[in-house]
């Protein structure tokens, strides 16, 4: 599965657009969108439909009220628009998308729109429309309005959700570390049955989730928003999004900024790799500021000791939860899912040795809180659909699996190598095994005859590592490279180096040099 973008707890939710969820996809005469198609489209293209806007700016400000850049005077509608289910049959079904825009008041010598996207896949763009309007410089929003539209499987966008919540909640308890025969075969069976069940119930429609034709959707929003060109902030998997948006399109782009970019040359084994060594090097980043603190670090002189005698300790017995109402108690597979949660973003390291420091004590409430913010699972128990529509994506993008022995033999050879994540990495390589549904490989991305491309990469970023985002700039022929040299999953807009090259670019289409480097 591709990494995704760590985002604050959703902020719409069935709360504003549950009907136009339940609405989902039309014409098909089924329950279900029917499958999608390949790449190819018909020669005649469908046209991009309307999209129906209403004011719901009265349920989004109680929502984000207290929250910085909430005191911004902002403005947000929410809408819906359909599109194709498959492209190569325009005139069949159709499935319905959801977006929010968000506008500043007082614009001056607006541009357009700028389409976001916070990765995943499988992280609402609605959400992330909201976030970016309280957080974007108002330099940005002064000249853009914000739109976030979820892509189609995601989110509000006639969300895929095939994977009970019982379910999710064993396989995130696993622990993956445990590799003896009846852990690893549990464990292939739980991935097992999860497939069956989104087998049963879509068919080979969930061949319709593919990256390609989220793409081709992005560009008929673009133009029922009134847009010439697309102007485009993607994060991590949003990389992938925007750069496949740029293959197919390349006459259309204004300006796309790829920040954290997933690499287009690695497979899913080499990602997956070299995502177990940054979350290791993210983790002694996390473990040095830990014990560089004035006043003592909460985990002792050696937090990665600490952290595995709390993996023990959970093995030995689950740590119980202080929280009212909890019944769950944090096994290794939580444990080290809260790590990684807290590993997205240096903001989030104090959270962490609070978290593990109290687990030491036997309560695991602030292990639990970190590991569902990075899951998905909300106070009453239930998932977004995060899950299933991450793995619907990301198996819908790639012909390649893994069987049950290679990915045993990795998971050993990594547990030694990677001694935190090594394990883990290796055997969320089995999730498409048994995806029964259509694929669409994504394209090879030189995106030739584009505006230049704003790739930009985190040198101690554990999600997408920065090698990643040099090989995207190499690969788009118009590509540039930006790099960070700081900690955490992205960089725009958190230092005034790179806020200073991103807003010159979208707003004034100023490219910086090849190859510049913003300090930490």
């Amino acid at each position: 599965m591709y990494p995704h973008r760590r985002t604050s707890a959703a902020v719409l939710g069935a709360l504003l657009l549950a009907p136009a969820v339940l609405a989902g996809c039309t014409s098909t005469g089924d329950d279900e969108p029917a499958a999608s198609s390949p790449a190819a489209t018909t020669t005649a293209p469908p046209e991009a439909q309307p999209i129906d806007w209403t004011d719901c700016s009265e349920q989004i400000d109680p929502i984000i009220e207290g929250r910085a850049g909430a005191d911004r005077d902002l403005s947000f509608e929410c809408g819906t628009t359909d599109v194709p289910v498959s492209y190569a049959d325009p005139e069949g079904g159709t499935l319905q998308l959801v977006l929010v825009r968000g506008v500043l008041a007082g614009q001056t010598d607006r541009i357009g729109s700028l389409q976001v996207n916070p990765g995943g896949p499988g992280q609402s763009a609605t959400d992330a429309a909201v976030q970016a309007a309280l957080t974007l410089p108002t330099d940005v929003l002064a000249r853009f309005d914000v739109v976030g539209v979820d892509p189609r499987g995601v989110g509000l966008s006639t969300p895929v959700e095939c994977i009970g919540d019982e379910q999710k909640d064993e396989i995130l308890a696993e622990d993956p570390r445990a590799l003896d025969e009846a852990s690893l075969e549990e464990s292939f069976g739980r991935v097992d049955a999860a497939a069956d069940g989104c087998a049963e119930k879509y068919g080979a429609a969930l061949g319709a989730f593919s990256t390609v034709d989220a793409a081709r959707d992005m560009d008929l929003v673009r133009q029922s928003l009134g847009d010439e060109q697309l102007t485009y902030l993607g994060y991590s998997y949003g990389t992938t999004l925007g750069s496949t948006y740029a293959e197919l399109f390349p006459d259309r782009v204004r300006a796309l900024v790829l920040d954290g970019a997933v690499d287009p040359d690695a497979g899913p084994q080499e990602r997956a790799e070299a995502q177990a060594q940054a979350f290791e090097a993210a983790f002694d980043a996390f473990a040095a500021n830990c014990t560089g603190l004035m006043g003592g670090c909460p985990l002792g002189g050696d937090p990665r000791g600490f952290l595995n005698d709390r993996l023990a300790q959970a093995a030995a017995g689950p740590i119980p939860s202080s929280r009212a109402g909890e019944t769950r108690e944090a096994t290794p597979g939580l444990v080290l899912q809260a790590v990684r949660s807290a590993l997205y973003q240096p903001s989030a390291w104090p959270q962490l040795a609070q978290a593990l420091a109290a687990a030491g004590e036997g309560d695991s409430a602030g292990v639990l809180t970190l590991a569902d913010t990075y899951t998905g699972r909300t106070d009453d128990g239930t998932y977004t659909n995060v899950i299933d529509a991450n793995v619907a994506v990301s198996c819908a993008d790639t012909e390649e699996q893994f069987t049950r022995d290679q990915v045993q033999q990795l998971a050993a050879d990594w547990n030694g190598t990677y001694p935190l994540f090594g394990a883990d990495a290796a055997r969320s390589l089995y999730a498409c095994t048994p995806w029964e549904a259509p694929r669409t490989p994504l394209p090879v991305r030189d995106a030739e005859g584009s505006a230049p491309i704003l790739v930009i990469g985190t040198q101690g970023d554990p999600v997408t590592p920065a090698a990643g985002a040099v090989d995207m700039a190499t690969q788009l022929l118009s590509g540039t490279l930006l790099t960070w040299e700081g900690n955490g999953h992205t960089a725009y807009p958190k230092t005034d180096c790179v806020t200073g090259a991103v807003n010159a670019y979208l707003i004034d289409l100023a490219v910086p040099a090849d190859g510049t480097t913003c300090p930490a």
